[in-house]
């Protein structure tokens, strides 16, 4: 759905043209291409998913303590999980690491990735694209490890017409008050910034509840309440990641 003050365009792996090499990748995910010359990068999961770890799809609006869970599960289970890092055409924030972050990259470079089929989904927001690219996927995967992807609604349901079979989690705050608190204490964007944000994060939480869409939605009013609720939905996935690392 196109939204007036949200511009959003997304394309699945199967609706991409043919997929060849990311000249923007980082070293990591380039690695996955030299192992694998012969599969496109956006055409994978479009011709039968990926080997390895199940991913996890996790989601929610800035503020609901979606980076704060990530950074205690990464904590406790070192080496087990990896990011898949998004690519966007914006410019870094200050404190933001490229390939890290986001692989930083130019409007033309992303435009071409998305031509290939380089991209899982890819989106326009605020006047500059996002994407998950399957290489990304691929490099964590390599590793043996759970592939972390973090999106938004739109991106959920375009990896929902994939053959990726990640589980779903929606991570909710208490309020969209508490949401809009957290934000502001933040002091890190207009007015107008924030406000376009606020009225994203009111239309994916309504849009989350639809039946089948996440396997769980938590609501994070405690902190260690809500971990304990995410390791318990990932603990089988971890169980068996942690015996093929050890096996």
């Amino acid at each position: 759905m196109i939204r007036s003050w949200r511009q959003i365009f997304r394309v699945t792996a199967a609706d991409a043209a043919p997929a060849g090499p990311a000249p923007f990748v980082t070293s990591s995910v380039a690695q996955v291409y030299k192992r694998n010359p012969e599969v496109g990068c956006g055409q994978a999961l479009a011709k039968g998913g990926m080997a390895g770890p199940r991913p996890v799809v996790l989601t929610g609006p800035s503020g609901a303590g979606k980076s704060t869970l990530l950074k205690m599960l990464m904590r406790e289970y070192e080496g087990l999980f990896g990011f898949s890092v998004s690519h966007t055409t914006r410019k870094p924030r200050p404190g933001e690491v490229h390939g890290k972050d986001y692989h930083f990259v130019t409007l033309e470079d992303m435009k071409k990735g998305v031509e290939r089929g380089d991209f899982i989904e890819h989106a326009v927001f605020s006047g500059n694209m996002y994407g998950t690219s399957t290489a990304a996927v691929q490099a964590v995967q390599a590793n043996n490890q759970i592939c972390i992807l973090d999106i938004d609604m739109q991106g959920v349901k375009s990896i929902k017409k994939t053959r990726l079979n990640p589980i779903y989690i929606s991570i909710h705050p208490p309020s969209v008050q508490i949401l809009e608190k957290r934000l502001r204490d933040r002091n890190t964007e207009s007015e107008e910034s924030l406000q376009k944000r606020l009225n994203a994060a009111i239309e994916d939480l309504e849009i989350s509840k639809e039946p089948g869409l996440f396997d769980a939605i938590i609501v994070n009013d405690d902190l260690e309440e809500a971990y304990t609720k995410l390791k318990g939905i990932l603990g089988e996935e971890i169980k068996q990641t942690q015996s093929g690392k050890n096996s």
